[in-house]
């Protein structure tokens, strides 16, 4: 876009965008609250790898169930109001886990009962906001990549701040005012939403067919049918699902217990999150900058390699705080430019129409695994020891992230092309236009 017609803009075009960043900002950092403090409550109460494990699973289960089947519910109900009611009703599920337990009624299934439901509503709001950004884009006057780009620093920013905010806060007031806070920033992301994408026709409901059982199940094929149709975005897709369940049992278990048992517990853990987010931040902000000169494929590939196995390798291996951080700061940078390159390639290939549908399927598919991750890494913990469980899942973690560089259909990621406009893959088994899935 030229620079007259960015100049052009008015602070009222550009706000949509600003409110659905801040309020995806603010949603995220509370999230970071709950990565760290949900498994160190689990951790305090139950002194249980396992039992933290358990509670990965309930969580991450409904998350997939409703990637599945959400795609056509948010183009009817209208992404402005999922994203409210998601964003509510988080809110709702995480207050009251601290005030069922300061009461003494929470049992250890209502924990997962509570989990669970989080876990159904959070993805549909993530994806409402997520598919509305080439739209914020085009009105705020900014190019695809930039905003992507953006829209990524600040989530890895959210994750840093919330990171560091939960290991100083658990230590300090406790777990419980943590998974509070968590519960007032889900609100104020809910009111930034409501008032932000007001009259923005995008974010209100679709008119599609009449519902019915038969007129539901054709939209979901059609995004089905989109995800199969490519060798990249089967590719992307599968490789995704792998390191998202590690990752699950890494966020969930594995660096929890290592602080608790190794480090210097939840002040640690806190740290070395932040240092990860806080370095990802930069990434993003530089591939935003400068990332459109690089081959796709290539940065791709590196960068999923320094950010996956080398954090187990060295968990595993080394005593002490620094040469973790040291490595997480590594990978975290890596971390940073995986998200705006797959963004971006989302946006070039997958018409307006489609994206609620399509970027729920991928988001199923890439997190299917992420609910045996956690249970996984729990009881691998019980059965052979940290250090071995660490090992193991390294090396998964490094096969999975070699598939860029062993298969030719990846080459394909280079191809561009303007937001919605289908493009042929001239790997695929046929014509049709190819998508990738959500990085990690």
């Amino acid at each position: 876009m030229s620079g007259p017609e960015r100049s052009s803009r008015s602070p009222r075009d550009r706000w949509p965008f600003v409110a659905t960043l801040a309020a995806n900002t603010i949603s995220i950092a509370g999230s970071s609250l709950t990565l760290i403090g949900v498994p160190w409550f689990v951790l305090q109460t139950t002194g249980s790898a396992s039992d933290a494990g358990i509670v990965a699973f309930c969580a991450t289960l409904p998350v997939v169930v409703s990637a599945i089947v959400g795609g056509p519910v948010i183009d009817r109900l209208g992404r402005r109001r999922v994203s409210v009611v998601s964003d509510l009703v988080c809110g709702l599920a995480m207050a009251a886990i601290p005030l069922l337990h300061r009461a003494g009624a929470l049992e250890f299934w209502m924990l997962c009962a509570l989990m669970a439901l989080s876990g159904l509503v959070h993805t549909p709001g993530l994806t409402a906001r997520y598919v509305l950004l080439p739209d914020l884009a085009e009105r705020a006057g900014t190019t695809l990549p930039r905003a992507a780009s953006l829209y990524d620093a600040a989530s890895r920013g959210a994750r840093m701040i919330g990171a560091a905010l939960a290991g100083v806060l658990i230590a300090v007031v406790g777990a419980e005012t943590v998974l509070l806070l968590d519960a007032v920033t889900f609100a104020a992301s809910a009111a930034l939403i409501a008032a932000g994408l007001r009259g923005v026709r995008s974010a209100e409901p679709q008119r599609l067919a009449p519902v019915s059982l038969a007129t539901y199940r054709t939209e979901l094929r059609e995004g089905y049918a989109f995800l199969a149709r490519t060798r990249l975005l089967m590719g992307i897709t599968l490789m995704v699902m792998i390191t998202n369940g590690l990752d699950q049992g890494w966020s969930s278990v594995l660096l929890p217990v290592h602080a608790r048992d190794e480090l210097g517990g939840s002040a640690d853990l806190g740290l070395l999150t932040a240092v990860f987010g806080g370095s990802a931040l930069l990434g993003a902000l530089l591939y935003g900058a400068y990332g459109e000169r690089f081959p796709r494929r290539a940065v791709f590939a590196g960068a999923f390699l320094l950010c996956g196995a080398p954090r187990f390798v060295v968990a595993a291996l080394t005593d002490g705080t620094v040469p973790l951080a040291v490595t997480m700061a590594a990978g975290g940078f890596a971390a940073g430019v995986l998200n705006p390159i797959l963004t971006t390639v989302i946006y070039e290939r997958v018409p307006d129409a489609l994206r609620s549908r399509v970027s729920s399927v991928t988001t199923a598919g890439v997190e299917l695994t992420m609910p045996l991750g956690g249970l996984a890494a729990g009881l691998l913990v019980e059965r052979a020891g940290l250090g071995s469980a660490l090992l193991v899942v390294g090396g998964v973690y490094l096969l999975a992230t070699l598939s860029p560089l062993v298969f030719p259909a990846w080459r394909s990621m280079e191809r561009t092309a303007k937001p919605g406009q289908e493009v042929r893959d001239v790997s695929s088994s046929g014509p049709g236009p190819s998508a990738p899935a959500p990085a990690p």
